[in-house]
Order: C-alpha cells, then sequence, then structure tokens
C-alpha cells in the first residue's frame, strides 16, 4: 500500500521517514519530496509498505501524530490527477 504523509517537519529526511513506519511493520520504501531547485522539503512524502493490514495499523496510529511540534497528516495514497484538474488534458492556462 501506498501512504501519504503531510504535514512532515522540514528537517525530517527519507531515513526518519522509514523509521516512523518500521515498528509497524515491512517499509519497502520512504521518500520525503524536495523541491527541484532548492532541494528542500516540500513537507510531505510517501512511504510503501507490502502488508495492507501493517499499513492500514501505521495510518491509524500515525495520523494526527506529534512530529517536532506539526501534526501528521498521513493516509492512504490516491492516484495522482492527470491534466491540469480541470477535467482531462489542456494546458493548464486560463485564458
Amino acid at each position: 500500500m501506498d501512504i501519504y504523509v503531510g504535514n512532515l517537519p522540514w528537517s525530517c529526511n527519507d531515513d526518519d521517514l522509514r523509521e516512523l513506519f518500521q515498528p509497524f511493520g515491512q517499509v519497502e520504501g520512504a521518500r520525503v519530496i524536495t523541491d527541484r531547485e532548492t532541494g528542500r522539503s516540500r513537507g510531505f512524502g510517501f512511504v510503501q509498505m507490502p502488508n495492507s493490514e501493517e499499513a492500514a495499523q501505521a495510518i491509524q496510529n500515525l495520523d494526527g501524530k506529534d512530529m517536532d511540534g506539526r501534526l501528521l497528516r498521513v493516509n492512504e495514497s490516491q492516484p495522482k490527477q492527470r491534466g491540469n484538474g480541470y477535467g482531462t488534458g489542456g494546458s493548464g492556462r486560463r485564458w
């Protein structure tokens, strides 16, 4: 299961994210998303856990948890919308 983790502290890195989820089961991957230009965290990331029961347990236990003064938002990742968010395709420009 792919898990979205939002409202991460700016200091959180991939290893920190992995360690946060490991007590709940096997973690296949953990990645904090960074800005391409600055390399700075964008405040969210994704975790992959192969066992859906373990993933559900992690979501239940970590959603709303305080991490360095920030309340985490943890839920099952939703597929990324294609296009511009106003329907299918398009340039995203509003004229």
